[in-house]
């Protein structure tokens, strides 16, 4: 019997925000499986009596990356880590976004802007609206849409996340968004699995540190042949091509119509099985073949 550690965060007093993760243990128990669900950070944990622990819901890791890390490269000494620790490594900071872009995939164009770079007057556009978020963030956290008469609150944002270590990017707001959503569309075992669609997340005037719905509007989605191929195309490109247990392509469109990428979600990304739910017997059917590895 497999043993398969399902890796969450720990919500505290309030409840998980993972609606998938009682239903995936009790499908792959259901399989014969024994899976637990395990909180990353707990130190009572012994990572190396799993046969697989898959980062199912560490929703808490962007805050504390380097400690998130540390745990994840001791876990993978003693356990079969999905996904592999050099692609969270990778995948954890956004400035992957410029290697993908190197590679030829549309991307969001993205600027950089690290603790201690000067913030100068091309760094912030002046003729539209754009985007100010963190390299290491989930759930749109320190994320805030700006217009070019709001410079000056965009450089206190910038200003506050330098002050706590966070490199910034600055990006264009996709208009495309408003129409058309962001697509999440979501791999498991090397397969397309499915699709889903939200509407924007970030509305004008949010305060980047205010609370924000993560997933509105959720609804499943079709995606098109150039959604897929474009996902497909950021897949191709993460360093090493390893193998993916599961990936999630998020796309937004171009001023052109054509769909890009916004983020490429390789370490914990919401599956939304509860929005899917004949995709959870692929993928207990994907866990277990891993596990088996």
């Amino acid at each position: 019997m497999p043993r398969v550690a399902l890796v969450t965060y720990d919500p505290g007093p309030e409840p998980s925000k993972d609606r998938d993760l009682p239903v995936l243990v009790e499908a792959l128990r259901a399989a014969g499986a024994g899976a637990d669900a395990v909180v990353w950070d707990d130190p009572g944990v012994d990572w190396g009596g799993y046969d697989l622990a898959v980062l199912r819901s560490t929703w808490d890791y962007s805050w504390r990356a380097a400690e998130f890390l540390a745990w994840a490269e001791r876990c993978a000494k003693v356990t079969r880590l999905a996904n592999p620790v050099d692609v969270v490594r990778w995948n954890t900071d956004k400035r992957y976004l410029g290697e993908l872009a190197a590679a030829g995939v549309p991307v969001v164009p993205t600027r950089y802007l690290a603790p201690g770079d000067p913030v100068g007057p091309a760094d912030l556009p002046d003729d539209h609206e754009y985007v100010v978020k963190p390299t290491s963030g989930a759930g749109a956290r320190y994320a805030a849409r700006y217009t070019p008469e709001q410079h000056d609150s965009a450089v206190r944002h910038l200003e506050r996340m330098h002050a706590e270590g966070l490199t910034a990017m600055v990006q264009p707001y996709m208009r495309g968004i408003d129409a058309g959503g962001e697509r999440a569309v979501q791999f498991c075992g090397g397969r397309l699995l499915h699709a889903s669609r939200k509407r924007a997340v970030l509305a004008p005037g949010t305060a980047f540190d205010a609370d924000k719905v993560a997933h509105p509007g959720l609804e499943p989605w079709t995606p098109t042949p150039a959604e897929l191929s474009v996902a497909e195309r950021a897949l191709a490109a993460v360093p090493g091509t390893p193998e993916l247990l599961y990936a999630r392509v998020d796309l937004v469109d171009g001023e052109d119509g054509l769909p890009r990428v916004m983020e490429l979600e390789l370490v914990e990304p919401n599956l939304f099985l509860f929005l899917h739910p004949d995709s959870v017997a692929r993928v207990v059917e994907a866990v277990l073949a891993a596990a088996a590895g």
